[in-house]
């Protein structure tokens, strides 16, 4: 007798990656049904990325958004680490939170394969409180929102007349973060950038009152776009550069070039299928760009 589909088990397989022995399980399930992208073509992508993506969410706290059945069905928000855990998978605690330690090609594929299609970390390494990067997040307040490029550009004017250097990168999704890194020597804090975040983001609503907002609530912000100066913060997480999305695109947090943003490019269109080949032409955008030294801001704004 005929075994039905209902009853048939379910496919899986065992790869070897870097001396670890994985488990894929339903390798056929389609993550992104209109891209074509099952899960055995997702992991194939994460091991393409995973230089860029591991750099980033390395020696973090990781969040993790996972979609059983794909990226337009159920999800959840992952924090403390699935069990069981693979004797592979590192962990670390952060108030009372067992995190995975996003530190390997195993632990990423690992993760894949639970269908973890996003990965957030946090802004501070294990084990530290100091921020090791800045971001401000750029949020519209519909979708699409077609002056999302334009907003990035008019932040990223603001911070270059201060003398501050900085990458746009979509965050994979409708908005757009403005990446800042930092001399870790400087040992600025989150408190510091706070600081300039505020400034900078109530200086462009000031010059733009209807395209900007930083109005914390939804539904005072009407169709401006939220400037998120608040989300740069200890504990607290955003799309990590690299990190696919759950959108119908298949999209993935891009770094830009200031040129793509004045050229008003789509977000949706840097994603799984082409990621991979614009790293090998152009590179991690974000490594290019040295730390930014903050201390001639920090010493005219109030409280410095």
């Amino acid at each position: 007798m005929a075994t039905s589909a209902k009853n048939r088990p379910a496919a899986r397989g065992i790869v070897t990656i870097e001396g670890q022995e994985l488990t894929i399980t339903n390798p056929d399930k389609l993550l992104w049904p209109e891209q074509g992208i099952t899960k055995a073509v997702y992991l194939e992508k994460l091991a393409l990325l995973s230089p860029y993506l591991l750099t980033y969410c390395k020696d973090r706290y990781l969040t993790t958004i996972r979609y059983p059945h794909g990226y337009n069905d159920k999800s959840f928000y992952q924090k403390n680490a699935p069990e069981p855990l693979p004797p592979f998978v590192h962990t670390a605690e952060l108030d009372g939170i067992n995190y995975v330690h996003l530190d390997s090609l195993p632990t990423l594929l690992w993760l894949g394969n639970l269908a973890a299609l996003e990965f957030h970390p946090s802004f501070h390494r294990i084990g530290e409180t100091l921020p090791v990067e800045w971001l401000i997040d750029i949020d519209p307040s519909i979708d699409p929102e077609p002056r999302i490029m334009e907003a990035a550009g008019i932040i990223g004017e603001i911070l270059d007349g201060m003398n501050i250097r900085s990458v746009p990168k979509t965050s994979g999704a409708t908005g757009v973060q403005i990446y800042i890194p930092l001399p870790l020597e400087k040992g600025y804090s989150f408190e510091d950038l706070r600081r300039i975040g505020a400034f900078v983001a109530k200086y462009a609503v000031q010059k733009h009152p209807r395209l900007f907002t930083i109005e914390r609530l939804k539904k005072d912000r009407g169709t401006n776009i939220y400037i998120d100066y608040l989300q740069h913060w200890y504990g607290k997480t955003l799309s990590a550069p690299y990190t696919p999305r759950a959108r119908q695109a298949a999209s993935v947090s891009t770094p830009l070039t200031w040129d793509e943003v004045a050229l008003r490019c789509d977000p949706r269109d840097f994603n799984l299928h082409n990621i991979v080949d614009r790293l090998r032409q152009r590179g991690d955008l974000i490594a290019a760009l040295p730390p930014q030294n903050l201390d001639h801001i920090l010493s005219f704004l109030p409280g410095g």
